[in-house]
């Protein structure tokens, strides 16, 4: 079964009955005597996970301003499909507003996260205190920290509330550098009170062990100061054998599959269920309109996301995650629907997906209907399952063991060391050759092509130095385009937010 968040706080709804009729009944426990047990301590921290919910998709927009704005992803103007005011084009191009809904919706979604943790925090200080309750305020720190993490990631200097009670109306922004300090603090002293093992929806010992290691690692860009020693000493933590409970799979698509929960891989992770935790349409996004009669759909595709050609273009074709995580050639519909090539609804031609996406905004006036309908590489990396409905029940992997192989082999070549070690299972298992005396450039393209769609691809191209830098149908921009601007949404309600720290 996938893990399932229900939406309530049992502190106020846990009903309380008897059989002693000279007891005293409640209609609710008082405050002196909850939490009773493990069980209503581990609920008070669930609506604070539930506000990952809206990450993958346009709800939230992490994983969309992630994707879009590197070079892996793309959404491009199909006719007069997906030019949706230009958001998509915005996003990738780098010509985003203060007002883009991008930007305006991930904003929205790292605060609610934040201001949810800290109610539960503030709830949590005023019962009755044990071991069990001080574990789960830490936990709820360090989940809180994750929130912030990505708020200095995308929007840099920010405000920094750690209660709800008496917070300031109008707050200001702290540093980035500061916050990045007092993040890292926080975790660290998290730590002795962490579980080593949970569920890997929730935070753990090793979730926080990683998200160090990204700090450390991404400590340059947020403070001027790199941290390569730590972010190498983090993976440790997590790579080196016998420190933690992940392995690496011999299925590079393992950590993908529907049910991929059960992989070893994966550390922490976004719970989607297609039924009862909804919000990972990737699929819906990226499959051409006829690929519900592929995978037995019950509803229709939108024919959007394509991978930027260039960016395709850097898999090898013996790479095995070349096919396995795209999807292009000539399209079959299962057996349930004739098993015959698809043909396209409106040209009537064979389904045959180019990889080699037309261009970013594709119009009659100069391309035909098939190549505005059928060309771009699709995302195929999560596996859609046979009947597949509008949400998926994949998991969303945010943390993922390959990614500290990647991490620790860029800290050992930063530090002039030798990072093949941990490159080369990567690459072994995909089929292509292994190297020798792996370089930087020659990392980042890994981490690209292994990585793809995990929602680190922006972040990385940031560190590299590589982000602004022109692309396929895209120009070089300055280097205030490495975080996005705070939503002019939030700066009228707040002008203190305009105010440098």
């Amino acid at each position: 079964m996938k893990t399932k968040y229900f939406f309530l706080f049992a502190l106020f709804i846990v009903l309380f009955s008897c059989t002693k009729l000279d007891e005293k009944v409640y209609d609710k426990i008082p405050n002196n005597l909850y939490p009773e047990n493990a069980n209503q301590v581990a609920n008070l921290s669930v609506d604070c996970y539930t506000k990952l919910k809206p990450f993958a998709d346009d709800g939230g927009w992490w994983f969309l301003a992630q994707e879009i704005s590197s070079d892996e992803l793309c959404g491009p103007t199909r006719g007069a499909d997906w030019d949706d005011g230009g958001k998509w084009r915005n996003m990738y191009q780098h010509t985003w507003s203060n007002d883009d809904e991008g930007v305006n919706r991930m904003w929205d979604t790292f605060w609610t996260g934040i201001l949810t943790c800290n109610q539960t925090i503030d709830l949590m200080r005023l019962l009755p205190q044990n071991d069990a309750l001080r574990a789960k305020l830490r936990e709820v720190e360090v989940l809180r920290s994750f929130y912030y993490y990505l708020v200095i990631d995308n929007y840099g200097d920010a405000p920094y509330l750690t209660t709800a009670n008496n917070a300031p109306a109008s707050p200001f922004k702290i540093k980035r550098a500061a916050l990045y300090d007092s993040l890292v603090t926080t975790i660290k002293r998290a730590l002795p009170s962490l579980k080593a093992m949970d569920k890997k929806s929730m935070i753990t010992k090793y979730s926080a062990y990683a998200l160090l290691a990204k700090l450390y690692l991404n400590a340059e860009v947020y403070t001027g100061t790199p941290h390569w020693q730590e972010a190498e000493d983090f993976c440790d933590s997590l790579v080196l054998p016998g420190k933690a409970p992940y392995s690496f799979e011999s299925d590079f698509l393992a950590p993908f599959k529907t049910n991929n929960e059960v992989s070893s891989e994966i550390i922490f992770s976004i719970p989607y269920d297609e039924d009862n935790f909804q919000g990972f349409r990737l699929h819906m996004r990226t499959l051409h309109y006829q690929h519900n009669l592929k995978y037995d759909m019950t509803v229709g595709p939108w024919n959007g996301f394509a991978v930027v050609p260039t960016f395709f273009d850097t898999y090898e074709t013996t790479d095995l995650r070349r096919e396995g995580y795209n999807i292009f050639g000539v399209q079959y519909a299962s057996s349930t629907n004739g098993g015959g090539k698809i043909l396209d609804g409106l040209t009537h031609k064979v389904l045959d997906i180019d990889p080699h996406l037309g261009a970013l905004n594709m119009q009659e006036a100069n391309f035909s209907q098939q190549q505005i309908r059928t060309t771009g590489a699709r995302v195929g990396k999560y596996e859609i399952k046979m009947g597949a409905k509008e949400n998926l029940s994949n998991d969303l992997p945010l943390f993922r063991l390959t990614d500290f192989y990647l991490m620790k082999a860029e800290c050992m070549i930063r530090l002039g060391g030798n990072g093949d070690e941990w490159v080369n299972p990567i690459r072994t298992r995909a089929g292509v050759a292994a190297w020798s005396g792996t370089t930087l450039d020659q990392l980042l393209a890994e981490r690209g092509r292994e990585l793809y769609c995990e929602g680190h691809r922006r972040q990385d191209l940031i560190r590299f130095g590589k982000f602004t830098i022109a692309g396929w149908e895209r120009l070089a921009t300055g280097p205030e385009r490495n975080t996005f601007p705070i939503p002019k949404w939030a700066t009228d309600a707040n002008p203190n937010l305009l105010i440098n720290p």
